[in-house]
């Protein structure tokens, strides 16, 4: 639901604005999300005791310089009670501003740790075939195979050792 309620805003800041503009206001808007993973603050902007003006205080105080559109934004949001959706505002942001700028990250789920060129070949495959700029990150996890994901596109691209054990075994059983 929050997601849903976060588009509408981003689609309000992105509308009629430049691309810079709209980037500032999205490091602006990551600075004060970074907030959100601190337990204290999460305790402050949800209590009921601590009135609304001074959550958009406290918020606005995050960030040295906060431009005017987003200290309107964060006005908005507070007198609307919605301060808690800031971090899905930002990630929807980045997200449409990725799409603006053909720029995409990804992941790459292994359980061996890959070496840097062959994830800037990864990389560089990948750009060419969908016709993007892609940044790959490495995540070594218990995943058995490899699989790289890019969020931004909707592409989930996998091997995985045990699926392609249980496939040879229903062909060796058709063939019988």
């Amino acid at each position: 639901m929050k997601d849903l309620i976060a588009k509408r805003y981003v689609k309000a800041l992105l509308d009629g604005r430049d691309v810079e503009s709209s980037v500032a206001v999205g490091k602006e808007l990551a600075e004060i999300s970074s907030a959100y993973a601190d337990d204290k603050f999460i305790a402050i902007i949800s209590s009921s005791e601590v009135a609304d003006s001074k959550k958009v205080e406290l918020i606005n105080s995050l960030v040295d310089g906060c431009s005017e559109t987003t200290t309107n934004l964060i006005k908005l949001l507070g007198s609307n009670k919605r301060l808690d959706i800031i971090p899905f505002i930002e990630k929807e942001l980045q997200t449409q501003l990725a799409i603006l700028n053909n720029n995409y990250t990804g992941v790459v789920y292994t359980n061996n740790e890959l070496g840097s060129e062959y994830i800037t070949s990864i990389e560089e495959k990948f750009s060419k075939k969908f016709d993007v700029n892609l940044t790959l990150t490495q995540n070594v996890c218990d995943y058995d195979g490899i699989k790289v994901d890019i969020d931004g596109l909707g592409v989930e691209i996998s091997f995985s050792k045990e699926r392609l054990k249980s496939q040879m075994i229903n062909h060796i059983l058709k063939a019988v």
